[in-house]
């Protein structure tokens, strides 16, 4: 069996796109290599470092159910299960904005997939919004997101974390109630956003790889998100 390893991960530097309520990401140089080297003395080698000033919410990125529910458990005490394991991918790029996913569009993007959703998966959602707008001032605007009962019908499911290629799993910026948020918070699951090359993964399942840093009680945390797949 060959696998292949698919990045779904943005990039991370300074001026990186970043939710409007999060904290922008900062890279300085703590060291130069000459700099080392003076500070040492050596003569043949230095080391250089940076500094990363982050947001636990920047770029691909999971949350910790806490960050919107204070009764919920944070990053660090989430299961990491809810981070790895068996995922399927929908495709649901035809529904823009200011329309919602609701429960008809994810069963009808479901069935066209000839999957199903077991106990326990990872569900990306191919919005098609970070093909059509990233890099571009409109990735922060006007996506298609899940409806309460959108994100209802996948959590009744079983679905532990759902993913999607766009800012947020909400529908933005009508969506002032944060609907998807709220049932992930009742239902004490995850989402990962800002995931990207989901094009390569519609309607196939695969082993999702975004685990995410130990941060002690992180409200979220940046991850480096792969899917594996049988050639």
């Amino acid at each position: 069996m060959t696998l292949k390893l698919i990045d779904l991960s943005q990039e991370i530097y300074q001026g990186m796109d970043v939710f409007p309520m999060h904290q922008q990401t900062f890279i300085m140089t703590n060291m130069t290599h000459k700099e080392n080297m003076q500070k040492t003395g050596s003569k043949k080698l230095g080391f250089s470092a940076r500094n990363l000033l982050i947001s636990e919410h920047g770029g691909t990125h999971s949350d910790g159910v806490w960050e919107y529910n204070p009764n919920g458990p944070t990053i660090d005490k989430m299961p990491l299960e809810y981070f790895w394991g068996s995922a399927i991918c929908i495709d649901l790029s035809h529904i823009r904005y200011p329309n919602y996913f609701e429960p008809r569009d994810l069963e009808e993007a479901l069935n066209r997939s000839g999957q199903e959703i077991r106990q326990g998966d990872i569900v990306l959602l191919h919005t098609g919004h970070h093909d059509r707008a990233f890099g571009t001032d409109l990735f922060q605007k006007e996506y298609a997101g899940l409806s309460y009962e959108g994100a209802k019908w996948l959590a009744e499911k079983g679905v532990v974390n759902i993913g999607v290629d766009a800012p947020a799993i909400d529908q933005t910026p009508d969506d002032i109630d944060f609907s998807a948020h709220l049932i992930c918070g009742e239902y004490n699951i995850t989402n990962t956003e800002n995931l990207c090359n989901l094009d390569k993964l519609i309607n196939k399942r695969f082993l999702y790889i975004g685990l995410p840093l130990k941060i002690r009680d992180g409200t979220g945390s940046p991850i480096r998100a792969v899917a594996l797949l049988e050639e």
